[in-house]
């Protein structure tokens, strides 16, 4: 028998513990009993928490056990850190990952939670070596009171173990370094802080982002385990986006649910579709809850990031740029910045020009908003709004002015302070150009911010900032044709104009603004704005505005299929505008005429107005209404059979629209070229003309607009590609 009861022999013949009764014995007598505990060593720890089910993360669990194979292979400890936002999964991803190998690590599991949120700081990591000595089994009095010796002794106890430990929640990288373990062992470190500082130890560091709509919806349905999220597809999609893809907000919403079984999915969509309520309706049993989830990352911030933080929360467009967090704090924000992004509390969101851009997790940027609300006064957030909406004013119009330098701007107003501008760079074109193409670049990225600061002027009281913008933003809405933000713009700024009172700039909203509704073929509506424009110049007595206007209104009754009037209109334009002191408007009216004499197959009169309105727009400097005189007089001559005259006008607008990304334009110019290889027998040429005009058009207009389709019908009139006569069409014909 083994055991560890107590062994001996009483007079009473009683036999206490192991004992062999024999009649005879032969040989060697030999006893073994069980060691006692102590004399066999300590347990090996199992100190890690249960793991838990993850959705959408098998990509990260596979990095980090590629690193771990990997350090295994070149004989090192393996060091791996899971940074993320609070309640992105960092943990339970680690967890998931120490799980499955702890087979291979029959030296235990050593856990410990760092408590870089903790209320009374991050935990003193000499602390945490005791307990883990402790848990290796040495005794108390055994471990060493001073720090230095406490990690010598437990790196000399894990030299030889195969051991894993998690440090949750780390704060620094410095409070991790004295907890690595030696050997072959593994050790995974969780912080909502980036910690680059692990890399110098041989650290692979991963950073977890929200969840995937799809794998944020497995994730739901895992915590209902109901069959709703399969009975109703499209509102577990919608509440998911409302939980912004975080695992804790999303197992918050399922297990709200989930106590309620005979609700619907749109029960908790509804009760996240108000912003200002969402973050309350995160929350449950007073134990998991996505505000103080977020609140926990926030009190840890130096003063500085915090007011960035509660300031950038006001930003109304989804991502930004350091210069706009410089002009909401009035400063350099660059190390607050910094601050922000290594507490991932911003998200990096790529570069745009050469220079990094961040945008909030949606539930971050409620929350930063909500301590807006809580510590920031009235007029600092006042103060702070108008600052963004000053910076992206200035760099808009300053965008405009190297774009288009014709284009008459109207006096603008930057707010009280100075203003922080970007700068355009040349992209080493040195003449400029570059800077244009660059500033067209800014305005086309920014665009969504530009609209979103444009919708909240009037209500922030800055009605004046709104139509500004969308005058501001005009080159990119001719150029690149966005054409619902250009009728949107225009909307709401002359909605501002008139708030200001301000006549002129109603007459520059409704004028830019019928441009656009032109451009979407809606000239009624156009000839409505330019008419009331026209009515309001002449009860100002504005001879010149007037003059403009008729200008406007023959573009409208041209697309109204109306040549006669409109042909009236631009003569009159023609005459009246250089009268007034406008030669270069006056010049875009010959041009209008040519257009019409163009469509009426007078082919002569278009190419003589095209060439007179050229001349006098080069001579003003206006080099994008240059190339498309050049572009409609090579069209006229191609008309005319003057297929060499017509060619060098069309490379000629080629050269210069190409450069200026004016995809419309461009694709027009490369339909005429196409018919000039037409004309001369090439159809490899005409069709590589066609097709990038077609990508052009696509792009500006949608694959199904009507100059697109034109275009597809003319490559179908030239037949399949191959048997071309035996004609060899090298190169581009357009290049």
């Amino acid at each position: 028998m083994l055991g560890h009861e107590r062994s001996d022999n009483d007079l009473s013949g009683t036999v206490h513990g192991p004992a062999i009764q024999s009649g005879k014995v032969y040989g060697g007598i030999h006893f073994h009993t069980e060691a006692a505990p102590e004399a066999r060593g300590p347990k090996p720890p199992w100190q890690l928490p249960p793991s838990i089910r993850i959705t959408g993360r098998s990509a990260e669990v596979k990095t980090l056990e590629g690193h771990r194979a990997r350090a295994t292979r070149e004989g090192h400890p393996t060091l791996a850190a899971v940074s993320g936002l609070g309640g992105v999964g960092k943990t339970a991803v680690a967890l998931a990952w120490l799980h499955t190998i702890r087979p291979h690590f029959p030296g235990g599991q050593l856990y410990a939670d760092l408590g870089a949120q903790a209320p009374g700081g991050p935990v003193d990591p000499g602390e945490v070596v005791g307990r883990f000595l402790r848990a290796l089994g040495v005794p108390t009095p055994q471990v060493p009171p001073v720090l230095a010796e406490r990690v010598a002794l437990y790196r000399s106890l894990t030299a030889d173990r195969r051991l894993v430990v998690m440090l949750d929640d780390a704060a620094t990288a410095a409070q991790v370094r004295p907890l690595l373990p030696a050997g072959q062992c593994v050790t995974a470190v969780t912080s909502r802080r980036r910690l680059p500082g692990l890399s110098v130890d041989g650290g692979h560091v991963i950073h977890l982002e929200p969840l995937g709509r799809e794998a944020a919806v497995e994730l739901l349905d895992s915590t209902l385990a109901d069959g709703r999220v399969a009975a109703q597809p499209e509102e577990a999609r919608a509440l998911v986006d409302l939980c912004a893809g975080l695992p804790l907000a999303v197992r918050i919403a399922g297990a709200r649910l989930a106590a309620r079984p005979r609700h619907g999915i749109t029960t908790m969509v509804r009760a996240l579709t108000e912003e200002h309520d969402r973050l309350e309706a995160l929350a449950i049993d007073g134990d998991h809850d996505v505000r103080a989830a977020l609140d926990l990352s926030y009190q840890g911030l130096p003063a500085g990031a915090a007011h960035l933080y509660r300031l950038l929360g006001l930003h109304p467009g989804r991502e930004f740029g350091g210069p706009v967090a410089d002009a909401v704090l009035g400063s350099d924000a660059a190390d607050a910045l910094d601050v922000l992004y290594d507490a991932s509390l911003l998200i990096d969101a790529g570069q745009a020009a050469g220079a990094e851009r961040y945008r909030f997790h949606d539930l971050v940027r409620l929350h930063a908003l909500a301590q807006a609300d809580r510590d920031e006064s009235p007029e600092e957030r006042a103060a702070a709004l108008r600052r963004i909406g000053y910076h992206y004013l200035a760099n808009a119009t300053r965008a405009e002015e190297l774009i288009d330098p014709q284009h008459r701007t109207m006096a603008r107003d930057f707010g009280p302070g100075p203003v922080v501008v970007v700068e355009f760079g040349d992209g080493g074109a040195g003449d400029g150009a570059g800077a244009a193409d660059s500033a067209l670049d800014w305005l086309e990225h920014e665009l969504p911010n530009l609209m979103a600061v444009l919708r909240i002027a009037r209500a922030a009281g800055i009605p004046a900032l709104g139509w500004q913008l969308a005058d501001a933003m005009w080159p990119l809405f001719l150029r690149r044709k966005f054409y619902e933000e250009w009728r949107e713009a225009h909307r709401e700024g002359l909605l501002a104009a008139e708030e200001c009172g301000d006549e002129a700039a109603v007459c520059r909203m409704l004028t830019s603004g019928g441009l656009g509704e032109l451009d979407m073929d809606c000239p009624e509506q156009a000839l409505g704005m330019f008419e009331r424009a026209a009515a309001s110049f002449l009860r100002t007595g504005d001879a010149l505005g007037h003059a403009r206007t008729l200008n406007y209104r023959g573009l409208a009754h041209q697309r109204l299929g109306e040549p006669d009037r409109a042909a009236g209109f631009f003569g009159r334009a023609a005459a009246e505008l250089p009268d007034c002191g406008d030669r270069r408007a006056g010049a875009l009216a010959r041009f209008n005429l040519a257009d019409v004499a163009l469509s009426r197959g007078l082919y002569e009169e278009a190419a003589r107005e095209a060439e007179a309105a050229r001349d006098v727009l080069r001579e003003a400097g206006d080099t994008y209404n240059t190339a498309r005189a050049d572009a409609l007089a090579g069209r006229a001559y191609l008309g005319l059979g003057r297929l060499d005259r017509a060619e060098a006008g069309l490379r000629a607008a080629l050269d210069t629209l190409r450069p200026m990304s004016a995809g419309y334009e461009t694709a027009r110019a490369l339909g005429g070229l196409a018919l000039v290889s037409e004309g001369r027998g090439q159809p490899g040429l005409a069709r590589r003309c066609y097709r990038e005009a077609l990508v052009l058009y696509s792009a500006v207009g949608g694959p199904d607009s009507a100059d697109a389709q034109e275009v597809r019908d003319r490559l179908g009139a030239l037949g399949p590609e191959a048997g071309e006569n035996g004609t060899a069409d090298n190169g581009d014909a357009a290049g």
